[in-house]
C-alpha cells in the first residue's frame, strides 16, 4: 500500500512538474509592454513586445488629463486606461479610469468582476453607492463623496455614482488589474446578445411583458458615453 502511495505521489510530481517550471507569480522582468498586435497565444496577459521596439514612453500617459463628453443618456463620460489604452502596464496589475459627470449625471450600477477599486473625487461632489452582498443582507453603503476625499469598492460588488452637485463633477478611480472588466446590470439584463428571454425577466422582476420590451429597446445601442 505504501509502494502505491509513494508512485501516485511521484507520478502526480511529475505531472504538475511543468506547470511550477514555467510559472511564476511574480514578473520576471522590468517591463513588460503589451504587444497588442502580438499573434501568440495569450493566457492571462500580453506577450511582451521586445524592449527595442517599446519606444520610450511607455511609462507615461496623459490620457486621462482630458475630460469626457458628458453629453450621453447617462450625463458621464468614461475614460479607461487599461493594458488596452497603455501597454506599459502589461504584467503589473493596475489600471485606472476617469469619469466626468454632468449635473445629474451618474454612472449607472456596474461591477468590476476582476478587481478592487479605489478612488478619489477631483472636483464637485458625488453620492457613491456600494450595495453589498446577499450575505449582507444587500445593505446600500452610501454617503456624499467630496472633492478630495476618497473611496473603496471591493471587487465584485455592484456600485454607483450620482452627481448630486450644480456643476460638473470628476473622479478618478484606479484598479488592481490591468483588465477589471465591467458590467453595466441595466445594459446587461436588457442590452444582452442575444436578448434574455422576456419571460424569463417578467418572471425575475415581477412585471409585464411590455415593461421589459420597453426596457430592452432603451438599451438595445448600448451605452454611449462609456469608454
Amino acid at each position: 500500500m505504501a509502494y502505491s502511495k509513494s508512485l501516485v505521489v511521484l507520478f502526480t510530481m511529475l505531472f504538475l512538474a511543468p506547470s511550477v517550471l514555467a510559472t511564476d507569480p511574480d514578473p520576471l522582468q522590468d517591463f513588460c509592454v503589451a504587444d497588442l498586435d502580438g499573434k501568440a497565444v495569450s493566457v492571462n496577459g500580453h506577450t511582451c513586445k521586445l524592449m527595442s521596439e517599446a519606444g520610450e514612453d511607455f511609462l507615461f500617459s496623459s490620457k486621462l488629463a482630458m475630460a469626457g463628453n458628458t453629453s450621453t443618456p447617462n450625463g458621464s463620460a468614461v475614460t479607461e486606461l487599461d493594458v488596452a489604452e497603455w501597454p506599459g502596464t502589461n504584467t503589473l496589475g493596475v489600471s485606472m479610469n476617469r469619469v466626468d459627470f454632468a449635473p445629474g449625471g451618474t454612472n449607472p450600477p456596474h461591477i468590476h468582476p476582476r478587481a478592487t477599486e479605489i478612488g478619489i473625487v477631483m472636483k464637485g461632489e458625488l453620492l457613491v453607492g456600494i450595495i453589498g452582498s446577499l450575505d449582507s443582507g444587500n445593505k446600500l453603503y452610501s454617503k456624499v463623496v467630496r472633492a478630495g476625499e476618497t473611496f473603496l469598492i471591493p471587487r465584485g460588488l455592484m456600485h454607483f455614482q450620482f452627481n448630486v452637485g450644480k456643476t460638473e463633477a470628476s473622479m478618478v478611480v484606479s484598479f488592481n488589474s490591468q483588465n477589471p472588466g465591467i458590467v453595466f446590470v441595466p445594459l446587461t439584463v436588457f442590452g444582452s446578445n442575444p436578448p434574455i428571454p422576456t419571460p424569463v425577466l417578467t418572471k425575475a422582476l415581477r412585471v409585464d411583458a411590455g415593461v421589459v420590451e420597453l426596457l430592452k429597446s432603451k438599451f438595445a445601442l448600448g451605452f454611449p458615453g462609456v469608454g
